[in-house]
């Protein structure tokens, strides 16, 4: 259901800039009007960024690695309370 509604609302934005970027008046030299042709492509594309990156699942791996890592704290605090910590430790 999240894949979905990132996949409609990067598309809507990439419709968007589509529409409008022909219709945007870039000459003028450094104007109000460049500046501002400017900053909404720049937003445009960081949602269209931001919505790719969440269907890509960037994050998906460091969310596991950070979650295994969490979990492996809560144990050895565990054994540490436990009174077992020293079995745990390796003997050089």
């Amino acid at each position: 259901m999240k894949g979905k509604k990132s996949l409609v609302y990067m598309g809507l934005a990439l419709g968007m800039i589509i529409y409008a970027v022909p219709r945007l008046d870039f000459g003028g030299g450094l104007s109000l009007q460049s500046v501002f042709v400017v900053a909404w492509i720049g937003f445009a594309l960081l949602v269209v960024a931001a919505h790719l990156h969440e269907l890509l699942g960037v994050e998906e791996e460091a969310k596991r690695e950070q979650l295994r890592v969490k979990r492996m704290r809560r144990w050895q605090l565990e054994q540490t309370v436990l009174g077992r910590r020293k079995l745990l430790q390796v003997k050089k």
